[in-house]
């Protein structure tokens, strides 16, 4: 299933996928994931208009954003009726991603409230214990869950082309799929984000979406999902870390997710540095460049004229929207060096783009 459904012709989705330009680089940065369950509808800013309390819900919000992460509503695929549910609610916590030792935290919380007492300063470099200390469960890197954006009330392509996907992927994977209110880029739906690794993946398909669980079960990324038409990266990285670690991962079809390292650099333009733990590298420079049409980001909202955007240069370790979100996306060329034994040397030209996920 490919989640197409019925969408208007110039539905951003439609739009986007048609214009063939690469996702690398759009995936909403974060260093740790919250993600509650709450059965029932959901409005287009979810956290405060569903049946959670809203003043919980933007606290928790505001936690979780203070301290480089996201809070994320989920709900399992299906029919969703306007009642309040009181029953124990599904917690997953997805931590230690900034420092390459993801975990996930899988448990149940009975007051939405109690997720307050989380150590949000700390999930990004650990705090694995701490935070079963507050939401009792079990700790693995041996689960993978996929969420799929579906809000119809934020963008209607999420809805139309996520949905299905999520209740199919489901159906096979019982428990690991489950839809959720928002992961940035509704331009790329039907669009999701792996726990534990962060990995956020765009143009989903019902094989993809259960290829990704089991490959995050593994602790792996799926390889199914490396390349322009589905990677839009790591959401621990800013976005020109995000591009120049997929266009790697492509052309070298690694899918451990602790693989590489990147090191961002402005020196002469934004450069990239990628390294393998087995001791290749890549030195890769980012450029902007016009789309060359107008397209819109969101169903939402007007069509954005191309070359329309901020200057750069960005700054290392930071949150970086870089392309299409304001016309320009970023083709980069790049020379790749092999260290260690071997007279292997390759030298190349691509034109990925750095998309803005909308951290």
């Amino acid at each position: 299933m490919t989640g197409r459904g019925s969408l208007p012709a110039d539905a951003c989705s439609i739009a986007w996928e048609r214009s063939g330009l690469p996702v690398y680089g759009s995936a909403a940065q974060a260093t740790f994931i919250v993600a509650l369950e709450q059965p029932g509808p959901w409005g287009r800013d979810a956290i405060v208009q569903s049946h959670l309390d809203p003043e919980v819900g933007r606290a928790i919000e505001d936690a979780c954003a203070r301290a480089g992460g996201r809070f994320l509503l989920i709900r399992a695929p299906g029919a969703h009726s306007d009642i309040e549910h009181a029953s124990p609610r599904r917690v997953f916590v997805s931590g230690g991603l900034a420092v390459g030792r993801p975990w996930l935290l899988v448990g149940t919380v009975v007051r939405p409230a109690t997720l307050l007492e989380l150590p949000f300063a700390d999930l990004g470099a650990g705090g694995a214990f701490a935070a079963r200390a507050v939401v009792p469960g079990h700790l693995t890197t041996t689960t993978g869950i996929l969420l799929v954006c579906t809000n119809s009330k934020r963008d209607v392509c999420c809805a139309v082309r996520g949905r299905p996907i999520a209740r199919a992927a489901a159906e096979q994977r019982p428990g690991r799929v489950w839809e959720c209110t928002h992961t940035g880029g509704h331009r790329f739906a039907p669009t999701g984000v792996a726990l534990p690794t962060g990995h956020t993946v765009a143009n989903l398909t019902t094989e993809l979406a259960v290829e990704i669980v089991d490959a995050s079960a593994r602790d792996e990324l799926a390889a199914g999902a490396l390349g322009p038409s589905h990677d839009r990266g790591r959401s621990c990285l800013p976005a020109p870390a995000q591009a120049a670690e997929s266009f790697v991962r492509a052309e070298t079809g690694e899918t451990d997710p602790h693989a590489f390292r990147v090191r961002i650099s402005m020196a002469g333009g934004i450069l990239a540095h990628v390294t393998h733990t087995d001791g290749r590298s890549w030195l890769l420079r980012l450029e902007l460049a016009p789309t060359g049409d107008e397209r819109k980001d969101s169903c939402a909202k007007p069509a954005t004229p191309p070359g329309r955007g901020p200057s750069l240069p960005c700054r290392p370790g930071t949150p970086t929207r870089v392309g299409s979100r304001y016309g320009a996306p970023a083709p980069f060329s790049g020379a790749l060096h092999r260290r260690g034994p071997g007279p292997r040397q390759h030298n190349g030209t691509h034109n990925p783009s750095t998309t803005n996920g909308g951290s």
